[in-house]
């Protein structure tokens, strides 16, 4: 999804006033808000804004893009669409710098190759003349969108290089060097160039070690989504080869029932390429995509459609006569309906950040967190607000090992979002994408005060009220809960609900019935029920608790979970595997209340009941 950005970087300085408090008026946060649109622009600036995100000063931002680690200054660069590419840089992916005053972006369109738009690209870290090397989707005709004839010329692929350590990207004085889709293919889209290495491609198609690729992401019209793929021909980067539609799905179909993985739709975007192990990066791992699919379960009959999946897959790369990957497994990066546009980028050991928290090669993912559905939110108090949208925080992936499960149909059913790796005696080892907060980030995030909370046992329908809770809209909350065998067929749900009063609450509970953790926004925010565009859909994400062995008996798997709240922004994440993330605009001044809640036959056992409370400034240089 490339949004269309509206708001000037001229405004910072108004926004920097509107945020002392200059120039707002007070806004009772005690009382039932009025309808936020009727407000003055910049009044809510504060209002939902988190601080231990990575957003722009102001404005939209839009999908991630552009990271690399600087192998002069090992800095980790972040990028993301906003007028342009704007960035910052990190050195220990908690706290961030703007790249440019302002944030200022460090390529804007207006070339030759991009009069209209720039759109996402990727960086090869030692490119042009040793100097970090930007591939990026340059446009000249709009709209784009896969429900519509595509027009010919629209997305081409051009170079930029930086010689000023990111500043800015300066653009190369000649055409683009992708400058069409494959010859006669009727194209749904093609942009978002990614960049990579992959020892298993080399061997495959015999290419010199070390090559550079890049995965193209699209579709074809009536046939489906795919990525095209391309080599790089010669060292200046100027002529890349087409290998083919390496990867391909039909239109509208699913992995699966979709159940795991959603749908394919008709169109892919932002596909990233990456090669991991156990513990994160390898240049022999196994192959994964993560990616963004657009139309997901739309009609087949081709309409405009806010559906959007963030999903991952795993497979193999072969080569019988033309080199494909071919897909073994898939589920969501995000499950969240505003949780899009992942992109990541390897951060070596050798990174500044990686130095000081010891950690070995990895791959760093970011997924943007839309503040307005796709901009079908027209409605939302976009200009009392003046800024949409945010980058989740950064998330570490791998292959994750669940050990010691029951030989069940719970394991064996396939397709699903993890297979069989071990087996014996009646026990299987899976395996699946493993998903987690960055380690310095969770770190990070949880330095502060902390308090615990008493375990239970609840076994009665209501909640309890904690006797600790936080007395702000920023902490973690980490717990376990654990689950007799009967939960299954009980229809059992249990979980916590936060930023509680007598007017507004967000629930988070797993459900047995089908397997998925909940978010029920229906009660989060009381300016939901006055102004048009606070969206209050319940979210949901799948997640199997399966039958484990621990110390020779049969149990459920224990829930673990992590919830962390930053201001208005919400993500939850649990067992090492799921992750989703939206938002919880709550209004009052003391929904700050957190309860156990249960409901259902059985019985739930929470334990390790633990909350952080304060977050931190991600931005300590801004104003």
């Amino acid at each position: 999804m490339k949004p269309t950005f509206a708001i000037p970087l001229a405004l910072a300085s108004q926004v920097a006033s509107a945020v002392a408090g200059r120039d707002a008026p007070s806004i009772d946060y005690n009382s039932a808000p009025p309808n936020l649109s009727t407000l003055a622009n910049h009044t809510l600036f504060n209002t939902w804004r988190p601080k231990a995100h990575a957003l722009p000063p102001s404005g939209k931002i839009g999908d991630p893009c552009m990271q690399y680690t600087d192998p002069k200054t090992g800095l980790f660069h972040v990028g993301w669409l906003h007028d342009g590419i704007s960035g910052a840089t990190t050195d220990d992916l908690a706290t961030y710098k703007d790249v440019n005053p302002d944030g200022n972006p460090s390529i804007i369109a207006g070339g030759k190759n991009d009069p209209l738009a720039v759109f996402d690209g990727s960086v090869i870290p030692n490119g042009i003349d040793g100097m970090p090397t930007l591939l990026y989707t340059s446009v000249s005709y709009l709209p784009i969108h896969w429900s519509i004839p595509y027009t010919r010329g629209s997305e081409t692929q051009s170079l930029a290089v930086s010689y000023d350590g990111g500043h800015n990207f300066t653009k190369l004085d000649q055409g683009p060097v992708i400058p069409n889709p494959p010859f006669a293919v009727n194209v749904t889209a093609f942009r978002d160039p990614y960049v990579f290495q992959n020892s298993a491609l080399d061997a495959s198609i015999n290419s010199t070690k070390g090559t550079w690729y890049t995965a193209i992401s699209g579709g074809v019209h009536e046939v489906g989504p795919c990525q095209f793929l391309y080599r790089q021909h010669d060292s200046d980067f100027q002529y890349w080869e087409y290998l083919g539609q390496w990867w391909s799905e039909p239109v509208n179909s699913t992995w699966g029932n979709g159940d795991w993985a959603g749908g394919w739709g008709f169109n892919f975007e932002v596909g990233n390429v990456v090669t991991l192990d156990k513990d994160g990066y390898s240049e022999t791992g196994e192959v994964f995509v993560t990616l963004g699919t657009e139309g997901s379960l739309a009609p087949i009959t081709p309409q405009v459609s806010s559906i959007h999946d963030m999903l991952w897959v795993a497979g193999n790369v072969t080569n019988n006569g033309s080199v494909a990957f071919n897909p073994t497994m898939a589920g969501f990066l995000d499950w969240g309906l505003s949780g899009y546009a992942a992109a990541g980028k390897i951060l070596p050991a050798s990174s500044q950040a990686s130095k000081k928290s010891g950690a070995p090669d990895r791959f760093i993912s970011y997924v943007w967190l839309t503040g307005d559905e796709f901009e079908l939110a027209k409605t939302f108090p976009t200009s009392q607000q003046n800024w949409t949208g945010t980058m989740m925080f950064p998330r570490e992936l791998n292959v994750r090992t669940i050990p010691g499960v029951v030989d069940n149909e719970l394991a064996r059913e396939a397709p699903s979002s993890w297979r069989v790796a071990r087996e014996s005696s009646g026990q299987v080892d899976l395996e699946t994408m493993g998903i987690s907060i960055a380690r310095e980030t969770y770190s990070a995030l949880t330095s502060g005060e902390s308090s615990s909370e008493a375990g239970r046992t609840i076994s009665e329908a209501g909640s309890v009220a904690f006797d600790n809770a936080p007395s702000s809209k920023y902490f973690v909350l980490t717990a376990n809960i654990s689950f007799p065998s009967s939960a299954r067929d009980s229809g059992l749900q249990s979980g916590f609900k936060i930023l509680s009063s007598d007017l507004e609450s967000t629930s988070i509970y797993y459900q047995f019935s089908n397997e998925s953790i909940i978010v029920d926004r229906t009660n989060t925010s009381a300016a939901s029920k006055t102004t048009a565009g606070i969206t209050s859909e319940n979210e949901a994400g799948r997640l199997r608790l399966f039958d484990v062995l621990r110390d020779g008996k049969e149990q459920i798997e224990t829930l673990e979970l992590t919830v962390v709240l930053d201001n208005g922004v919400l993500e939850v994440y649990a067992n090492g595997r799921f992750a989703l993330g939206t938002w919880a605009r709550s209004w009052y001044t003391n929904s700050t209340g957190i309860s156990f809640i249960h409901n259902g036959v059985g019985e739930a056992t929470f334990s390790d009941v633990t909350i952080f409370e304060g977050l931190y400034d991600a931005w300590p240089q801004r104003d």
